[in-house]
């Protein structure tokens, strides 16, 4: 986990967003997928 973003710095996800993955439906698993499209754009990956 990222100390600053507190976002897993391989998955790009919060610890509650990894921790409701496996029991979460699909709306909810497209809803944070959106998110991580959304933070990647964020990032400087320079």
């Amino acid at each position: 986990m990222e100390p600053d973003t507190k976002l897993c710095r391989g998955c790009l996800r919060t610890i509650d967003e990894i921790v409701a993955w496996g029991s979460a439906g699909d709306d909810y698993k497209r809803a944070v997928w959106a998110e991580i499209r959304r933070r990647e754009a964020e990032i400087d990956w320079g």
